[in-house]
């Protein structure tokens, strides 16, 4: 009997013991961005943001797993099969541009593994069946951003506009979303041109566009490629309103353009504008005390969207791994099941951004909290209206 007794304690202390490891188990985060190549400008402050990231996550030690994929989305999937396959991580973070993104869609669906990207087009998201179950975004749709775009040019009486975007995934989303938009408002889209990223000049794309004699003109990209077509706007004596996308929001845009970006409308959200966001703003106290971190760490002026959107990873990753703990531990599948499903539920939960409110028909959660318009002047993003 002494040693039946003796034997259920043993059974009792390794059952505790079990216990103790799991509720400590690590939480293994694998993160993909664009740290180098084209698009280093919105993956290189999405890390420095990152790095700011807590150790922990709702109680649990965080093992942040970052890579680089050059802007290349082969190399994305391939660091997305390392992280999931070799590192074994209960969640991925990014990539944080679209075709990498869409990329990462089978090896997330298919090892179960929930996905928060970074990107801008709601086509990873969108529609929320098969494969895209498994992923999520940080990032206002583009949707939105021409929502409130167009709200503003009816309200300042633009009536045609002229359209030159990125001639892939990106300009496409936002050819797409603007037209819908603008036909609602009545806003008649005169002349549609397309550019590369990578092209030294767009004098061809501008002077067609100029010929149809807009109101005003779309320059739909991200980061510094979309200088090019502005500043060949401004030298070939286009005096119309230049409006662009929230992908032009880092201090490079402004670096590089100069005064040829002064004036530049520009549809955003409050981390770009915090500091002249109105004082009933909802996401106005976050944003502000992130972009005070922020700068404090990386200089005055160095804050961005992209900045912003990764700061927000945290706070829904705190969130739902809270209540993805009641159901199972890290580092298994039912874990990440949980995780998943919880990260749909999500309610008026506030990050730099905005405020999310997501479900199973809605993996972004933003709503027009996360929109609004801001204008480049004297040589800052300030904020101009909801």
């Amino acid at each position: 009997m002494t040693s039946y007794k003796k034997t259920l304690r043993g059974i009792a202390v390794f059952g505790a013991l079990v216990a103790a490891t799991a509720a400590h188990a690590d939480l293994k985060v694998g993160i993909d961005l664009s740290s180098t190549g084209p698009a280093a400008v919105i993956g290189i402050t999405s890390k420095n943001a990152m790095l700011m990231w807590p150790d922990t996550i709702a109680g649990q030690k965080a093992d942040y797993i970052i890579l680089d994929d050059g802007s290349d989305p082969g190399a994305a999937v391939r660091n997305i099969h390392k992280l999931i396959n070799e590192d074994h991580v209960d969640v991925i973070v990014g990539p944080n541009i679209t075709p990498a993104a869409i990329a990462a869609l089978d090896p997330v669906a298919e090892s179960q593994t929930p996905m928060i990207t970074l990107v801008g087009s709601a086509s990873v998201v969108e529609p929320q069946e098969g494969k895209r179950v498994w992923a999520f975004k940080m990032a206002q749709t583009d949707s939105a951003m021409a929502d409130v775009m167009t709200r503003y040019m009816s309200n300042h009486n633009v009536k045609t506009v002229g359209f030159i975007g990125f001639a892939d995934g990106y300009g496409e989303s936002w050819l797409n979303e603007f037209s819908k938009f603008a036909a609602l408002r009545h806003i008649q889209l005169v002349a549609t041109e397309r550019f590369n990223r990578t092209d030294a000049s767009v004098t061809g794309q501008v002077l067609k566009v100029m010929a149809a004699r807009p109101d005003a003109i779309l320059i739909a990209g991200a980061g510094t490629p979309t200088v090019l077509p502005q500043r060949t706007l401004i030298e070939r004596g286009f005096k119309g309103a230049i409006y662009q996308t929230h992908g032009i929001a880092t201090p490079e845009f402004i670096k590089l353009g100069g005064k040829d970006v002064e004036g530049t409308l520009f549809p955003t959200q409050p981390v770009v504008v915090a500091r002249t966001l109105p004082a009933d703003h909802p996401a106005k106290k976050a944003a502000l005390a992130f972009v005070n971190a922020y700068e404090a760490k990386y200089g005055p002026g160095s804050v961005t969207q992209f900045a912003g959107d990764a700061a927000g990873v945290y706070p829904r990753l705190q969130d739902a791994v809270t209540r993805a703990l009641k159901t199972a531990q890290p580092g298994t599948q039912a874990f990440r099941v949980a995780l998943r499903d919880e990260l749909e539920h999500a309610h008026e939960l506030v990050v730099p951004n905005g405020v999310v409110n997501s479900s199973a028909k809605d993996h972004v959660g933003l709503d027009q909290r996360a929109s609004v318009m801001g204008i480049i002047k004297d040589g800052k993003f300030v904020y101009l209206s909801q």
